[in-house]
């Protein structure tokens, strides 16, 4: 089926009795074409004891012709297939990260998502911008922020060099989907908060200079 490009959809009962030697029995229920060699595929709930037989996802390989040529590295292609009747049927088709190896396909009433975190679930956060600030213990430095679109609670901050900086942040702005990025580009720091969340980093500041620390997501129009 790898080289033949295909899904196959089968009656194990009926595989059974071919295999015993039955030879009126049709083991092979439909075959569905796919682009191009798959790899790997995985049911709707097929990890889980509540596997449903109702969708199939063909990761497939050797496909990068399909796609636009980009970059070195050419995309490949995921297809979901709806495999609840007799008849299959490809319900979905997208271009995936090159050589697709595992995925998983679970119900959405499952799935809870969290579109604003709890300040109190993060143990350093910054609680109110008057706690913002830069504290030193001998070459250990703490640096703590909010980001409150469009600013941090800090427009500058000096430290000194050989310093071990652990740079707290958190996010106080309760909009969902109001994410911020924190990113120091000569220091290779990029992280980001969403509403209401803290993150932290820890780096050795060990090159003097003057470095812009700036929001990498675009938060507001004053961003």
């Amino acid at each position: 089926l790898f080289v033949d490009s295909q899904i196959v959809k089968w009656n194990v009962e009926a595989a059974i009795k071919s295999y015993k030697g039955d030879k009126a029995a049709k083991p092979v229920v439909d075959r569905l074409d796919v682009h191009y060699q798959p790899g790997h595929g995985f049911t709707s709930m097929g990890e889980t004891k509540e596997s449903d037989g109702r969708y199939f996802i063909s990761d497939n390989k050797f496909s990068k012709d399909r796609f636009l040529p980009v970059g070195p590295l050419h995309a490949e292609t995921a297809q979901l297939i709806d495999i609840s009747g007799d008849k299959m049927k490809l319900v979905a088709d997208h271009s995936v990260y090159s050589e697709p190896h595992d995925s998983i396909i679970v119900r959405r009433d499952i799935i809870k998502t969290r579109q604003v975190y709890n300040l109190d679930e993060f143990p350093n956060a910054v609680m109110d911008p008057k706690d913002s600030g830069v504290f030193r213990n001998g070459k250990k430095v703490t640096v703590k922020l909010i980001s409150q679109a469009p600013a941090f609670s800090m427009r500058e901050f000096k430290v000194k060099k050989g310093d071990e900086i652990t740079l707290i942040l958190t996010n106080h702005d309760k909009v969902e989907d109001l994410t911020h990025g924190f990113g120091i580009p000569k220091y290779d720091i990029q992280f980001i908060v969403n509403p209401q969340e803290t993150n932290s980093v820890t780096f050795v500041a060990d090159k003097p200079g003057v470095y812009w620390c700036y929001c990498t997501n675009f938060c507001h129009a004053m961003h």
